[in-house]
């Protein structure tokens, strides 16, 4: 063996600058320890990665265009260094924005109702795992008048928008058919005139559960109480329970169903609208939760005992409605992850990943406290 040769095998392996400089950062604070207490920037990570900073701007934005091994290098400093993008300078130079917008039309209140809650928790948790940012907006009049649905794309404010409680009313979602702006709807969907992506829950095997168990329970005369009929989802539980109960030749005509407009106050009145019409009515079934809660508020005033003489079943299993007395059998909405799987969706619809957004989510019924068999039946149907 030559001196060489042996020389070269007792020889160290030779590390890069990168590997030097990670391995001699701190375990904690890294990057206040880099650059004598100044943030790390971008092309400090780039010298540690011996790669370009156009190479790392690309590894923060997933261009494609980077190998998979270059993409693990640069992560890899990004993570030892514990360094922080600036999102507006990155937003500035990138093709993305990394926000999305949350836009839901002009309701009192809007977002502190429960519902949309449930389905921007699910937007909020999923947005921050895959590194975006959530803006809250309304569509006020003056909001669509001035056209800044449109301009939050023009002017680079968002990459897009999933638009929430919207219906057949809110003619501006006209301006997003061509696909030019990506736009997901979540929790109700749009076949004709526009076909819009959409995310939403299965409101018609829903409604079909909800009455299939009343029927069991051997009820005939169930008064409806469901939400506004531009709602497409709401349609689906209307049709539904028209299908249900002339599929058992029972009445489902105009005046057993009562508009409660998707509030408690709502749901009382139809309630007692209903109660003066058919006083034999033996169950409710309420479109959501809400109406559900305002039926059985109104029953208790009245001294009607709820399941005993007339039950009632709601929509949507609001946190809430396990924990009224008596606690609320309902129709399950997966509401949180609705909302999650439509933000997923719209940044793979922003970053190309799909071309086409049609998902529905099944629901379940809960069985609690309200409901119970039709009175003067000792036996289910």
């Amino acid at each position: 063996m030559s001196k060489s040769s042996t020389t070269n095998l007792n020889r160290r392996p030779v590390e890069s600058a990168s590997t030097v400089a990670l391995a001699s950062l701190p375990a904690s604070g890294k990057q206040r320890a880099f650059r004598d207490g100044k943030a790390l920037s971008l092309r400090d990570v780039a010298k540690l990665a011996e790669v370009s900073v156009a190479t790392v701007s690309m590894v923060l934005n997933d261009n494609p265009r980077i190998s998979r091994a270059t993409q693990m290098r640069v992560q890899q400093v990004i993570d030892k260094t514990g360094y922080r993008p600036n999102r507006l300078a990155q937003g500035l130079s990138s093709r993305y924005t990394r926000v999305i917008a949350v836009l839901l039309p002009a309701l009192r209140h809007g977002f502190g109702d429960a519902y949309f809650g449930e389905l921007i928790s699910g937007v909020c948790d999923k947005a921050g795992k895959m590194g975006y940012k959530v803006m809250l907006e309304q569509a006020k009049p003056e909001f669509i008048k001035e056209r800044r649905h449109i301009e939050m794309y023009e002017r680079r404010f968002v990459d897009g928008i999933l638009a929430m409680g919207v219906n057949d009313r809110h003619h501006f979602l006209s301006e997003f058919v061509d696909r030019k702006y990506p736009l997901v709807v979540a929790d109700n969907y749009f076949d004709r005139p526009w076909d819009l992506d959409y995310v939403v829950c299965n409101y018609a095997q829903g409604a079909s559960q909800a009455m299939d168990y009343l029927h069991q329970l051997g009820h005939k005369r169930i008064g409806l109480i469901h939400g506004a009929v531009g709602v497409r989802t709401a349609g689906d539980v209307i049709n539904t329970y028209e299908k249900k109960q002339a599929a058992m030749g029972n009445d489902a005509s105009a005046a057993w169903k009562q508009d409660g407009r998707f509030t408690e106050e709502g749901g009382a009145q139809a309630a007692a609208a209903l109660l003066k019409l058919h006083p034999d009515m033996t169950a409710i079934f309420a479109g959501n939760d809400k109406m559900a809660l305002g039926a059985m508020h109104y029953l208790y005033r009245q001294g009607i005992d709820v399941p005993g003489r007339i039950s009632v079943v709601g929509f949507d299993d609001l946190q809430q409605s396990a924990y009224v007395w008596p606690s609320l059998t309902t129709v399950h909405l997966p509401l949180y992850e609705a909302g999650a799987l439509a933000c997923e969706r719209l940044i793979e619809r922003i970053h190309g990943s799909v071309d086409r957004v049609a998902e529905t989510l099944k629901t379940h019924l809960v069985v609690r406290e309200s409901s119970a068999m039709a009175r003067g039946l000792d036996t289910p149907m």
